[in-house]
């Protein structure tokens, strides 16, 4: 992407169009734009209704009339034969409400999933949706129906961040719900237990899933900003509260902070999970990279 694009992708540019829509549509179209801008490779960005045909397809199933239009062979792809089913999991916790720069992690969250819910359906891959916070708030299954975006957006639009984090518990019993294989994408700042998560994505994997992994943080909860001392308040128990002064903790805070980033990450690796840690204040660009890479 050029300089000039940037505007497609600053989250703060994308957190004051009117609705999800909007703002999925503009990212979308930024990335289909820069990748027909450098002729990218291995990436399909066209909707299409039908693939070629490939030997050992069944006869009955060549459109015939497609023959006659474009003298080639193609066969018909119907919803359940998509080439891809992505759930896409959204945390929803109180934990996702908090912002220090303009937009919380759940409203990126929101656009970042919207986006790649405009994306895949676009290719005519099925997306689906389930949102959480300590349970399951709503199920969404995948389909690759034309106007089947609405009812995603929709369903986003209503969830507010609220409520107690218990991503490990609600990860295994979303796994045993998913009953075909696909693509799992989890979109939360994983603060609850790391081994309790790492269960729950290795249950997606066993069961023969592909897994991407987007961690959001505020950038004020990977650098601890603050200056004098500060009132801290749980976003999930308003009755926990710590005075501390940042300037005495820092350096211990950072460290605990990147020690479980990088546990994250290496168990993510060791089991063949793409892992991408976002703040919220990266252009959605670079946010998507990890599932435009995964795709091609």
């Amino acid at each position: 992407m050029t300089n000039g694009d940037k505007s497609y992708f600053d989250p703060l540019v994308l957190a004051r169009l009117s609705n999800l829509y909007l703002r999925a549509r503009w990212v979308v179209e930024g990335i289909m734009s820069g990748i027909h801008r450098s002729r990218s490779k291995g990436f399909s960005v066209e909707f299409e209704e039908h693939r070629e045909y490939s030997p050992g397809d069944e006869i009955r199933r060549v459109d015939w009339k497609a023959l006659g239009k474009f003298d080639k062979y193609f066969i018909k792809e119907y919803e359940d034969e998509t080439n891809l089913r992505a759930y896409l999991l959204l945390d929803t916790s109180g934990s996702m409400d908090y912002s220090s720069n303009g937009i919380s992690k759940f409203e990126y969250g929101c656009i970042l999933t919207a986006s790649l819910a405009h994306l895949i359906l676009r290719q005519q891959d099925a997306a689906g949706l389930v949102s959480f916070s300590s349970s399951i708030d709503s199920f969404i299954p995948p389909k690759a129906r034309r106007g089947y975006l609405i009812e995603i957006l929709r369903e986003l639009e209503a969830r507010k961040p609220a409520g107690e984090t218990n991503v490990g518990k609600v990860l295994q019993e979303i796994a045993g719900k998913i009953r075909r294989r696909g693509l799992v994408i989890l979109v939360s700042d994983l603060l609850d237990h790391p081994e309790e998560i790492l269960k729950g994505l290795r249950l997606f994997r066993f069961k023969g899933n592909d897994v991407i992994v987007f961690h959001l943080l505020d950038n004020a909860e990977l650098e601890l900003p603050f200056d004098g001392n500060i009132l801290f308040e749980d976003l999930e128990q308003a009755d926990v509260r710590i005075v501390a002064d940042p300037r005495t903790i820092r350096k211990a805070y950072k460290a605990v902070v990147e020690e479980f980033i990088d546990h994250m990450r290496k168990e993510c690796r060791q089991n063949t999970i793409d892992y991408q840690l976002i703040s919220t204040s990266t252009p959605l660009d670079q946010a998507l990279v990890s599932y435009l890479s995964w795709r091609g």
